[in-house]
């Protein structure tokens, strides 16, 4: 699986097939298929084209190239395709990314408006890995195993060095999600001045009217997670803070949005553009 996660991101721009991938691999294409997607969660496939818009964002963010150029470099053919898949993994478009990730506009992406079918509330804990000073941390109900626009709930908290710290989405939808976290932590050693966090849950079922319990441990990036593709703020940790007592019971009530923020500061800084797992080495 590492041979072949490094075979994505070297040759990415290039019409890589299923075939292709797994004879990096050196495996069956439906053997390897399989594998593929115990480890990861995806397809080859899917984990391939998140991989082409992030290093679409990346281009968009540090370099001037023109998009009809970014959309060929990342392996496009048509500017239009591009555009489209972009505009419904990121949550904007291309252009729109560009000029608000540069001015600092970008905030907490707003949920996915659904019908009025019942809603409950997913409410549990976020935790730190060893090592990590206060992180601030966006918190999301999906409904893919991908960090990709649209999310149906979302917050975003402050947690503690050394201690979890509460989370709440209210007014989520009736149905199974996958919860998702995404964070940015102090370094505690000098040259690791912030560190990239990642975790999530498995898939949890919500009722109306109900509370689903799943608490979230993050973890630095490993090579076989996908890309964070929807459009984020920048996650700046607090520099001090106290941790919760402790959790209280949530009752789920009507609200006008599904996104509760938790202890956040005011203030939408520059988009967290470039969250990405860890790639191998090259």
């Amino acid at each position: 699986m590492e041979r072949a996660i490094e075979c994505i991101w070297e040759r990415y721009s290039e019409p890589l097939s299923l075939a292709d991938i797994a004879r990096s691999a050196g495996l069956s294409r439906f053997y390897f298929a399989r594998l593929f997607r115990d480890a990861t969660g995806i397809t080859p496939g899917r984990f391939l084209a998140a991989i082409r818009i992030h290093q679409a964002k990346c281009l968009l963010l540090d370099t001037s190239m023109r998009i009809t150029d970014i959309s060929f470099a990342v392996g496009y053919n048509s500017l239009g395709s591009f555009t489209n898949y972009f505009t419904t993994s990121v949550g904007v478009s291309p252009g729109r990314f560009r000029r608000l990730s540069r001015t600092g506009e970008i905030g907490l992406p707003d949920p996915e408006p659904r019908p009025p079918t019942g809603a409950g509330a997913i409410a549990g804990t976020v935790g730190l890995p060893e090592g990590c000073g206060n992180a601030r941390v966006y918190v999301g109900a999906f409904g893919t195993p991908i960090v990709q626009h649209p999310s149906v709930a979302a917050a975003i908290v402050d947690v503690p060095s050394g201690r979890p710290c509460c989370y709440r989405l209210l007014d989520v939808p009736a149905g199974t999600w996958f919860v998702h976290a995404v964070g940015v932590a102090e370094g505690v050693e000098p040259w690791a001045r912030r560190t990239r966090l990642t975790g999530g849950h498995d898939p949890v079922p919500v009722t109306s009217d109900s509370v689903t319990s799943a608490a979230v441990r993050l973890r630095r990036g490993r090579p076989a997670d996908p890309p964070v593709l929807l459009a984020l703020p920048d996650l700046e940790p607090r520099p001090a803070l106290a941790g919760d007592a402790g959790c209280p019971v949530i009752t789920p009530r009507p609200a006008a949005g599904r996104h509760r923020a938790v202890r956040a500061t005011p203030g939408t800084p520059r988009s967290m553009a470039a969250a990405a797992p860890a790639r191998p080495p090259a």
